[in-house]
């Protein structure tokens, strides 16, 4: 091996994560900078390095995929699946089969293909990318709404099964042309659904016993994790499942478990997906020529537009409009469909089973990746932000320290920072809300620690130092929360100024307020309203308008709004 090749992958390594705080500048996913500096250093590019080996790549993004995806389930909440699995899941199926063969359609009439090559195409780009989809969510500082983040997140990670089983039948179909191949085609997407959904269970209780039966040196149980889920991914597949749906499962299941060390996890694999999306755009920059791509800029652009004002739009309202979405739920939904990684994945199938056109469906797909990135991935947070699919959330704090000892239970020692116009009069602890189970352990002012006493005054630029579990992280973030939101996401101006409880009844409403409901009962509840509005699956943000009055959910229990803010102005009506 040339000794100069692994100082060309740091460097690069390097160089992408140095570009990379260009992207909140300029509003640029991420993800495009390390595949721009992965073609710059490629044939075309400055670097000129010549890479060809499709085998490697392939190997190397399927590696890289499985870690993304199983940072992103850890992080998927158990709760989510109660509004997102039913439309995630139609989409990943559904929506998917009609995304392909919409593009189909485009592709034959645009490039003048045959039928077989042109839902090959479509079959490659049908499936929005996990990579792309939790780098965006995760990275932007976007809270969304769960309905809608939950439905994103779950179609993403679960819609790769459906995805090959199209691109794995038209190669075989291609290469053979054989027409039996259907039945076969069809066992193998069973057996896609079936095993990964199966493994990745099965997985992710085995990895969680194992972690909590073993006593390791901390820094160890990241990697047992890791090197567990790959393990999963990779069995998986071997038996003919879908590794990235067992893996993204595996996630899930650990993070909705409770785990030893789990925040050390969390904050280990963070850094470990962050490294997976760097080499595996960069390698994929690297294996594109940016001159193959010159020909196909008038057909792609017009078939990379259909999809995303076209197919897509029309797919979300044709799955999704039974579940309840709102017409703004539904735009942001529509506008993204990511496509990241996974075609250009996919498109390595028919380059390895050499089949004609290959190279033009390769290209097609890289292409279709960069116009997705570059229109929908630049415009995706102004768009939910104007949209107004944001809710207030905490701060999260700056650092989470396991305990790890049994008498301490699951509490761990978290690190808020105090900043913000809220923090600027100072205000003694005893005067702080906290939940119960919490204590204050210290504040930490000009490097003095200092005695967490009920007079001491706290103020902006202290840390204190909590001991508190995790399910009472959210409303501790926002007693302690100093961040600057926007003016519609204040608390006050969101929510409004009265909490009521969810089962508190309309008549009791009107009598304390003066308020007149003349088109519904007075025995019914708040709760019950918004369970009529949003088809039984309410979330926080959520509004009803009665008359004069705004309800905005404010906390939710499983199907059941339990907190409502109450405006008096229905002026804020979106």
């Amino acid at each position: 091996m040339d000794p100069i090749l692994p100082l060309i992958g740091a460097l690069m390594l390097v160089i992408s994560i140095v570009l990379s705080p260009i992207s909140s500048r300029v509003g640029m996913p991420v993800l495009l900078i390390f595949l721009g500096v992965g073609m710059l250093m490629g044939e075309d590019g400055p670097g000129g390095i010549v890479f060809d080996n499709f085998e490697l790549a392939f190997v190397v993004a399927n590696l890289a995929l499985g870690v993304i995806l199983l940072d992103g389930g850890m992080r998927t909440r158990a709760e989510t699946f109660r509004v997102g699995l039913r439309p995630a899941l139609v989409l990943a199926t559904l929506g998917v089969f009609l995304t392909a063969a919409g593009a189909a359609v485009v592709a034959r009439w645009v490039f003048d293909l045959n039928w077989s090559t042109a839902l090959l195409i479509g079959a490659i780009i049908s499936s929005t990318d996990a990579a792309a989809v939790f780098s965006l969510l995760q990275g932007r500082g976007l809270h969304l709404n769960e309905r809608v983040s939950a439905t994103l997140e779950i179609e993403s990670g679960s819609n790769d099964p459906m995805a090959i089983f199209l691109t794995l039948t038209l190669v075989t179909f291609i290469s053979n042309n054989d027409i039996d191949a259907g039945w076969e085609a069809l066992l193998m997407l069973i057996k896609q659904f079936g095993l990964g959904g199966l493994f990745g269970i099965l997985g992710g209780f085995a990895v969680v016993e194992l972690a909590n039966r073993i006593r390791l040196t901390p820094s160890l149980y990241p990697l047992l994790v890791a090197a567990a889920g790959i393990s999963i991914f990779s069995a998986t597949n071997a038996l003919g499942g879908s590794g990235f749906l067992a893996i993204y499962l595996t996630g899930v299941v650990i993070g909705n478990r409770p785990v030893r060390m789990m925040p050390m996890i969390l904050q280990v694999h963070d850094g470990l997906a962050w490294l997976a999306q760097l080499c595996l755009f960069l390698i994929l920059g690297l294996l594109i020529t940016p001159s193959d791509l010159q020909p196909l800029i008038g057909g792609g652009l017009v078939l990379a537009l259909v999809l995303i004002f076209v197919i897509r739009p029309l797919t979300i309202l044709i799955t999704l409009w039974p579940f309840g979405f709102k017409k703004r739920e539904l735009g942001f939904i529509s506008w993204v469909g990511l496509r990241g990684a996974v075609p250009i994945v996919l498109a390595l199938f028919p380059v390895m089973a050499e089949i004609p056109e290959a190279q033009l469906v390769y290209h097609m797909a890289f292409f279709i990746v960069l116009v997705s990135l570059l229109v929908q991935g630049t415009t995706m947070a102004p768009l939910a932000r104007k949209l107004r699919l944001e809710v207030p959330a905490g701060d999260d704090p700056y650092r989470r320290l396991p305990l790890d000892a049994p008498a301490a239970g699951d509490h761990e020692l978290m690190l808020f920072p105090l900043r913000g116009d809220n923090w600027q009069t100072p205000r003694k602890l005893s005067q702080l809300h906290f939940p119960e189970n919490t204590a204050v352990a210290g504040v930490f002012r000009n490097r003095v620690c200092l005695q967490p006493k009920a007079d001491l005054e706290v103020s902006s630029g202290d840390m204190v130092a909590m001991f508190a579990t995790p399910n009472v992280l959210n409303e501790l973030g926002k007693s302690l929360s100093g961040r600057h939101a926007p003016k519609y996401l204040a608390e006050r101006a969101f929510f409004g100024d009265f909490v009521l409880n969810g089962d508190a009844l309309l008549g009791d409403v009107e009598q304390v307020y003066g308020i007149e409901f003349d088109d519904l009962p007075p025995e019914l509840s708040l709760a019950e309203c918004f369970a009529r509005r949003t088809k039984g699956h309410p979330v926080v943000g959520d509004i009803v308008i009665l008359g004069p009055v705004t309800l905005v959910a404010r906390a939710t229990d499983a199907d059941q709004v339990t907190k409502v803010g109450l405006k008096m102005d229905s002026s804020q009506n979106n």
